[in-house]
């Protein structure tokens, strides 16, 4: 099976986060008749579908997202970002990296080894939320495959995980992932009388130069530094500079590896405030924790499916953002292996096609061994 007319079939449909535009039917429509049973399933606005193929042995799931992202001003793009157009030996449209394109692969890569009589139980999770939210997909499929005996052995997610060429990084972890607020208050007044007033946004500044002053780490075996960024400041009046603001607040992400939790965090943004006499409210997000796979059998699987068809050896990372692995993580063993994702999200996002056939024969090697 080639998985082109597959990549350019998803990409047709305009999935943007929370529309389908049909991409999931597309998907059941290939998987059926390998025989997949279809399972459709809604979380809110979002549909999600799960298939399962019973056979022996243990039970391995590919995970992904059929949304997309917007694609901005169309005009700006070579070709219409819908019409998963080829030329020059590439497939353009949005999705084509990131990540219809290993979905595409996937599918072709079951369809060679079932074709070529591999056996075994596999099943597949695709979300239509993952460029959203992120709660009304994976995140609520996996406590939903729970609850019917469904939960896979172990999982492989086909983020645009390669940095240089297909395969060349698997990642085995992620960084953790915490959105703050930090409010605080103080009194209005006039500028020409701070004495009257109490400057909000000068704690609010002490406060955040605390928060950027020293790492939160130096990295660990498998992490990169964990690191704070402001991402932004409100305060003050819109129409008026001559009024001490009575409120200012702030927002930060932090990206943290396994020294430091939710709880840590939070006890530690506090602190910072705490310390620099500010009575601070804070609305945390943490839309996930650090966690690695430990290399084992898993990795190594997948590691040596990409080396006998690449002739490279794959770098294991726990680097970049977020993926949906992090709700996987808490069932069963989970990797991430896709497409380079040089493009991802921006204008012309395209994918070579001799990539999208390495990626399938990545993924058909992996199969092949998993099943051994």
């Amino acid at each position: 099976m080639d998985p082109t007319p597959l990549a350019q079939a998803l990409i047709a449909c305009a999935s943007v986060t929370p529309a389908d535009a049909g991409a999931l039917g597309v998907l059941g429509a290939a998987l059926g008749p390998l025989g997949h049973e279809l399972h459709r399933v809604r979380f809110g606005a979002i549909d999600n579908l799960v298939t399962v193929h019973k056979g022996p042995g243990r039970r391995l799931a590919f995970a992904g997202h059929s949304d997309v992202v917007p694609p901005g001003d169309a005009s700006r793009w070579r070709f219409p970002p819908f019409d998963g157009v080829l030329a020059d030996g590439r497939l353009y449209g949005r999705g084509a990296a990131d990540m219809k394109g290993a979905l595409a692969a996937w599918v072709a890569a079951e369809a060679r080894w079932r074709g070529a009589g591999g056996e075994g139980a596999t099943m597949t999770i695709f979300t239509g939320d993952e460029e959203g939210a992120a709660v009304e997909g994976t995140a609520k499929l996996m406590p939903w495959l729970a609850a019917r005996d469904f939960l896979p052995d172990a999982a492989l997610v086909g983020e645009p995980t390669s940095a240089e060429a297909v395969g060349d990084t698997i990642k085995i972890g992620r960084r953790g992932s915490l959105n703050a607020w930090i409010e605080i208050a103080g009194v209005q007044g006039h500028v020409a009388y701070p004495a009257r007033a109490d400057n909000p946004i000068t704690k609010l500044v002490r406060v955040l130069a605390r928060l950027k002053a020293e790492p939160l780490d130096g990295g660990t075996d498998w992490f990169e530094p964990s690191n704070l960024e402001i991402t932004r400041i409100e305060g003050g009046e819109a129409e008026a500079g001559n009024v001490i603001p009575a409120r200012a607040r702030a927002r930060v992400n932090i990206r943290f590896n396994d020294l430091h939790s939710e709880a840590s965090l939070t006890a530690w943004l506090h602190g910072a405030a705490q310390a620099e006499g500010a009575e601070a409210e804070f609305a945390i997000v943490c839309s996930g924790e650090a966690f690695r796979t430990d290399p084992g059998e898993l990795s190594a699987a997948l590691s040596s499916a990409a080396q006998a068809v690449t002739g490279r050896i794959s770098a294991f990372s726990t680097g970049g953002g977020t993926s949906d692995a992090r709700f996987i993580r808490r069932y069963c063993p989970v990797v991430e292996l896709g497409l380079v994702g040089a493009t991802m999200h921006q204008v012309d996002e395209n994918v070579p096609l001799a990539d999208l056939e390495t990626l399938t024969r990545i993924y058909h090697a992996f199969l092949v061994r998993w099943f051994a």
